[in-house]
């Protein structure tokens, strides 16, 4: 069913949301919301109860419970596009939204920018640390917002420190720095320009690894045959021309196949 156009438009307002792949508990997670990341309705099904999604960030599709659905207008859903808003950069904090107190994670959007408050009405009080979102950041940064999600076990279509997965993982990291990146890891790689080569990649490149023809995985240099990325819990292990060497054991466990540079360094 359809949804009218008063009702299309919506933000999260919870810590995280489940997106999954159909409109049921028990159908896979595909992707997450976070606070702060807004949304449009395509459609509704099982009488009213589920809500397919469009995220604007990315453009991702899946379902969401209509429980955990909170409407917004159209003007400012708009709003929302047009603002550089704070991105939480702490791995967990807590603010006051409408009085109530709320737990957000790292890569949380707060509504909070040069401009008045989206919504009087609506009143916030963050006292955690955050910066522009529209902000490029260097991979110094970078680097550090990446170790924050270290240990972070895997979690299929996660996006927090306590559960992500590969792709999560950088689209989460280049977020907070200011990047935009698509959710999925084969996606990814039609980004950045290519390097040709490993020894001519530079730390915040990103390197994608499968089969030729698929790409399963994905990871960020961070420099001396380095890299971090989600395999089992987010980990730094080595890498060389040939892939990913696991750290405990050299054991080869993804194949490199193409290196991309998005940072703007």
């Amino acid at each position: 069913m359809k949804v009218e156009n008063k009702d299309n438009k919506g933000i999260c307002r919870l810590a995280i949301v489940p997106v999954r792949s159909y409109p049921s508990e028990t159908s896979e997670m595909v992707t997450q919301l976070l606070f702060g990341d807004h949304y449009t309705v395509l459609e509704s099904m099982n009488a009213g109860r589920w809500l397919k999604v469009e995220i604007n960030f990315d453009e991702y599709l899946g379902w969401i419970d209509t429980k955990q659905h909170y409407p917004i207008s159209d003007s400012y859903f708009n709003h929302l596009n047009d603002v550089n808003f704070k991105i939480c950069t702490d791995v967990s904090a807590s603010l006051l939204f409408n009085k109530s107190p709320i737990q957000i994670l790292i890569g949380s959007i707060l509504p909070i920018s040069s401009m008045e408050l989206f919504d009087m009405e609506q009143q916030l009080a963050f006292n955690g640390e955050s910066h522009n979102m529209g902000d490029s950041m260097p991979f110094e940064f970078v680097k550090q917002i990446a170790h924050k999600y270290l240990n972070a076990p895997y979690l299929w279509g996660g996006k927090t420190p306590f559960g992500v997965d590969c792709s999560g993982f950088t689209q989460m990291v280049f977020k907070i720095a200011g990047y935009k990146l698509p959710r999925d890891a084969s996606e990814q790689a039609l980004l950045g320009t290519k390097v040709d080569q490993l020894q001519d990649a530079i730390p915040g490149d990103l390197c994608f690894f499968g089969t030729k023809t698929k790409i399963v995985h994905v990871g960020m240099l961070l420099g001396d045959d380095k890299i971090i990325h989600a395999s089992g819990q987010v980990r730094v292990d080595g890498i060389s021309d040939q892939g990913i060497h696991l750290a405990s054991t050299s054991a080869l466990t993804h194949k490199l196949q193409v290196i991309k540079r998005v940072l703007r360094n």
